[in-house]
């Protein structure tokens, strides 16, 4: 009986042994970088077309569909339309200009925080990149929380699993960010085809949700006369809307949240045969197109979609516990287009805000160990990819049990995340710019 204590423990450590091994495989990698789910077997070849790597950002930028209408009625109220249309000009106007410069300056994929780090002097530079981490930290956390809360309101709103799921926001929330976790416990590579068709989906069914709501709008003229008199009423002029409209701004900034996220997409462009390690001029153009239409259709969708929403749907259904709360596009879906095409959107939601979630978490695998172990902020098993995962996971699980599972109330978290990090890219450039004498 004595002997078996030995092969007992013996067998003990071999399980934690193996267990350890599995937890830091690739360890000594990571200075390579993981490479996500933005890698695949096309990262050794010379790439992909801009429009196809565009869908890489689109499962991030395009998916805010999902609940951003929806947020913006909330924040906006019936100013939701006027307040958008700001939200594009920002967009149009400023943000792109802006990451058209990052573009340039970063063909790599390091985007605007590793520009602050090579412009600034030493020790601020490490300040600045360390409080920029701490916001884009709390950009992708929240985007995964953020994703699964929507994912998981469409899947309980739904008339055919309501029934069923009923109250049960906070488990479903949990278990899609848990399974989350699971698949890049297990590896995860993306394929760009995955991406494409998820983007390809979820556009034309917006297409289809828009038309039609865009019909009821121009076959019953009476909505739009009630909003303007009722808007005119409440807010007086057109400077008085304006001024409201950039009070809410901030609230409705996720909508900017795909440009860093494009410009981390940039190795996976396929450029010209000319094109050198120092100067990709051809991957730099294709940025730049993906960078300018993934902006252009998503400023179409958002002043539409802000437009029929704030029309055809109740003011009382955006509310906490309203039907069109979270899912604006969705109510509208299963209001005119059926419960059988409502479903197959609701479906299509649910897997574009999975995959935002997953997005999230290879950005997060990528950023933090190239930085904190570097700067001896983190151990050196930082460096690998499980154990960061079991950390960021549970740092999410944390975060929806705080935050309740509510899409609404981590908003605010996380448009100040992409605020900041657009706030950064512009700081980024403006000293680019001054140095080069432009």
């Amino acid at each position: 009986m004595a002997a078996s204590t030995p092969a007992g423990s013996a067998s003990g450590v071999a399980v934690r042994h193996r267990l350890r091994t599995w937890l830091l495989e690739g360890l000594t990698d990571m200075a390579k970088h993981h490479p996500g789910p933005h890698a695949g077997p096309q990262s050794a070849h010379r790439g992909q077309r801009w429009w196809r790597v565009m869908c890489l950002t689109g499962v991030d930028y395009f998916s805010t569909l999902g609940y951003q209408p929806g947020i913006a009625a909330l924040a906006a109220g019936l100013l939701s339309p006027v307040a958008t249309i700001v939200l594009v000009v920002v967009t149009l106007a400023g943000a792109l200009p802006v990451y058209w410069r990052v573009a340039g300056e970063s063909p790599h994929g390091q985007g605007s925080i590793a520009m602050l780090e090579r412009l600034l002097p030493f020790w601020k530079g490490k300040l600045f990149v360390l409080a920029l981490l701490g916001f884009a930290a709390t950009d992708f956390l929240i985007t995964i929380t953020l994703s699964a809360a929507d994912a998981a309101t469409h899947l309980v709103e739904n008339p055919h699993a309501g029934s069923v799921l009923h109250n049960q926001q906070m488990l479903i929330t949990l278990i899609l960010v848990a399974l989350l976790g699971a698949v890049f416990l297990k590896g995860f590579l993306e394929a760009i085809g995955v991406a494409v068709a998820l983007v390809g989906l979820y556009l034309a069914l917006n297409v289809a949700v828009v038309v039609v709501g865009l019909w009821h709008v121009f076959t019953a003229p009476h909505v739009v006369t009630d909003w303007t008199r009722t808007l005119t009423t409440e807010h007086g002029n057109a400077l008085a809307m304006v001024g409201v409209a950039l009070l809410v701004f901030p609230k409705l900034a996720l909508g900017l949240s795909g440009f860093e996220t494009g410009v981390a997409v940039m190795p996976h462009i396929e450029g010209d045969p000319t094109d050198t390690e120092e100067r990709p001029t051809g991957r730099i153009r294709g940025a730049k197109k993906l960078l300018t239409t993934a902006a252009v259709i998503m400023s179409v969708f958002l002043i539409v979609t802000s437009l029929i929403t704030t029309l055809l749907i109740p003011e009382s259904a955006f509310k906490p516990g309203g039907s069109a709360n979270g899912r604006a596009l969705a109510y509208l879906a299963h209001e005119y287009l059926g419960s059988a095409f409502g479903t197959v959107y609701d479906v299509s939601t649910i897997a574009i805000l999975w995959f935002a979630g997953a997005s999230a978490l290879a950005g997060l695998l990528n950023l933090m160990p190239q930085y904190l172990p570097r700067y001896g902020m983190a151990p050196h098993w930082a460096r690998a990819v499980r154990p960061m995962v079991l950390v960021f996971t549970a740092v999410a699980f944390l975060v929806t049990w705080i935050f309740d599972a509510d899409v609404d109330a981590q908003g605010g978290a996380y448009a100040t995340g992409v605020l900041v990090l657009i706030s950064s890219a512009a700081i980024a450039v403006t000293i680019a710019a001054r140095r080069a004498g432009e």
